[in-house]
């Protein structure tokens, strides 16, 4: 995947402040902080963002295990491979679908990095076909033609999207915004506004986080060093530390990820 710095967009927020007197702008401008800042605190998984990305389908080795591979030198790309197994033993390895423990048959299946929250368009040589008649998602993130078609080997790299002989899948990744983000991103989003914007009080960017007690008028209040929460990776407010306590119970600061020198992912363009 690309490399990310932020959601994409500021989450949806259902705002129980009143914002009445800030500029749309600066609403919208501290609702991307407050996402940029919990999307980092829950390992940067949530809210699905776009991307296109250009495949190769994906080949077999042993008892049907999918694996990514270049093809020997000579061999043709649309039959098989040899190739000598761990046990020293030659086998032949199809380029054109892959065998599982629960299909019959064999199935020609692209692999999509994940999570992938849904697939908006797949364009096969400038022709968009149709989800669930010419393609299925399953989990987790593989991408299975139907109907008797095949996903192509290779595709033509140096060719724009949608030209005869390429093949560009773009989806979603990311999980989904349940209620709950909402409501974090939303009490985040006013506190920060609160503090941070234009004519705010005494929360927010000017608060003391060092202040652990405050006397007013003859009323005393105690209250836990909040930088102490910063360093479990809280912000201390209510809703928005129980949404990540819950999302991200083992403090992940990225997605879980395996990786293996013999899978080749697909190919993304960053620019222009």
């Amino acid at each position: 995947m690309s490399l990310r710095v932020g959601p994409c967009e500021p989450w949806p927020t259902v705002l129980c402040c009143d914002t009445d007197e800030y500029e749309p702008a600066e609403v919208e401008r501290w609702t991307r902080v407050a996402s940029t800042i919990l999307w980092h605190l829950t390992g940067m998984r949530y809210g699905p963002c776009p991307v296109t990305v250009r495949p190769c389908s994906r080949s077999c080795l042993d008892g049907g295990a999918p694996l990514s591979f270049q093809a020997m030198p000579g061999a043709s790309t649309g039959g098989w491979v040899p190739y000598i197994d761990g046990a020293g033993i030659w086998r032949n390895a199809s380029l054109c679908g892959c065998k599982s423990a629960c299909s019959c048959g064999e199935l020609s299946e692209i692999y999509l990095p994940g999570p992938v929250y849904d697939v908006v368009e797949v364009n096969d040589g400038g022709q968009v076909l149709a989800p669930g008649l010419e393609y299925r998602l399953d989990a987790p993130g593989r991408l299975v033609r139907l109907g008797g078609g095949r996903w192509p080997t290779c595709q033509e790299m140096a060719e724009p999207e949608g030209a005869p002989g390429t093949l560009t899948v773009t989806y979603r990744w990311g999980l989904e915004l349940d209620d709950a983000a909402v409501a974090a991103v939303s009490e985040l989003t006013c506190h920060l506004l609160r503090g941070c914007g234009a004519g705010g009080g005494s929360c927010g960017c000017k608060a003391n986080p060092r202040a652990t007690r405050v006397s007013r008028q003859g009323v005393e209040i105690e209250r836990q060093d909040v930088t102490l929460l910063y360093t479990e990776g809280l912000t201390g407010l209510p809703v928005a530390d129980a949404w990540i306590k819950a999302a991200n119970p083992y403090g992940l600061r990225s997605p879980s990820r395996v990786y293996s020198p013999d899978y080749k992912r697909p190919r993304f363009t960053v620019w222009p």
